[in-house]
């Protein structure tokens, strides 16, 4: 399995080389978060229109979970057509607290075992081993502040993109109306990612302040040697000038005397 998910059989020659010439590359995990109630009626939205995961493993501790350990919330080929109502109803739902159990160590919980720690011990071990495996990325960025990502992005890889990103803000999210009890309905669903997406912002912010003054830093580092490159350019000529027109020294004068 190569990064970004595409798969390849390859010969075990083939896959030999292919294993020396890794070696020598250092991988990065980079993710984006995004405000969980709009990514939960994203999700909604997407299901409602017939997309499942029946693909995804769950793969976890080298096992993919049991019926019992992972219900499914409908019956049939998928759920479209599922009301929103519905969609929040179900309490086996796995776009709730989504981005807290990708980026979590599920294995700190016994994988899908609900009945392996309590519920309560369970969502904070859940939610500490999110933060600390978000804060151990060499990058993440967040889908509400595009620019500022392109900007962190650039500067932590040295790269740069050809255009710059947008902040497309009318998405499949943004379309749905609800009220304010069902989005309080959504932040409780979503509590943990409420939580992580809390500390996701205040870690955003702090990386990209520090590369900024980063930046401002060498900048003024640049500006001092370029002022000071173009001064001594400009005393050059005249150093030469008085070299020209410098009398021999008294020294000099009685040495050349000497000689002659």
């Amino acid at each position: 399995m190569l990064p970004g998910g595409e798969s390849y059989l390859m010969s075990p020659s083939a896959a030999l080389v292919r294993g020396q010439l890794q070696e020598d590359r250092k991988f990065y995990y980079i993710t984006l978060l995004r405000d969980p109630v709009s990514r939960y009626l994203s999700e909604w939205r997407h299901v409602q229109r017939g997309a499942t995961w029946k693909t995804s493993l769950h793969m976890c501790d080298g096992r993919t979970p049991t019926p019992e350990e992972l219900p499914s919330c409908y019956e049939g080929t998928d759920w479209s057509g599922c009301t929103l109502q519905e969609f929040m109803d179900c309490p086996y739902n796995l776009a709730n607290n989504r981005q807290v159990r990708m980026l979590a160590d599920l294995s700190l919980v016994g994988c899908y075992n609900m009945s392996f720690i309590p519920e309560n011990k369970r969502a904070q071990i859940l939610l500490e081993s999110a933060k600390k495996n978000l804060k151990d990325m060499a990058f993440f960025g967040l889908t509400e502040f595009q620019r500022k990502t392109q900007y962190l992005f650039e500067r932590t890889f040295n790269l740069k993109f050809i255009r710059p990103f947008m902040q497309y803000n009318s998405t499949r999210a943004g379309g749905v109306e609800v009220d304010n009890d069902t989005i309080r309905r959504i932040e409780e669903l979503n509590d943990l990612d409420m939580q992580l997406y809390d500390y996701a912002k205040d870690l955003f912010q702090q990386r990209y302040q520090y590369k900024r003054q980063l930046e401002r830093m060498e900048q003024r580092i640049k500006n001092r040697e370029e002022r000071l490159l173009h001064r001594s350019n400009e005393a050059l000529p005249k150093e030469e000038t008085e070299e020209q027109g410098r009398l021999p020294t008294e020294d000099y004068m009685s040495h050349i005397i000497e000689k002659w």
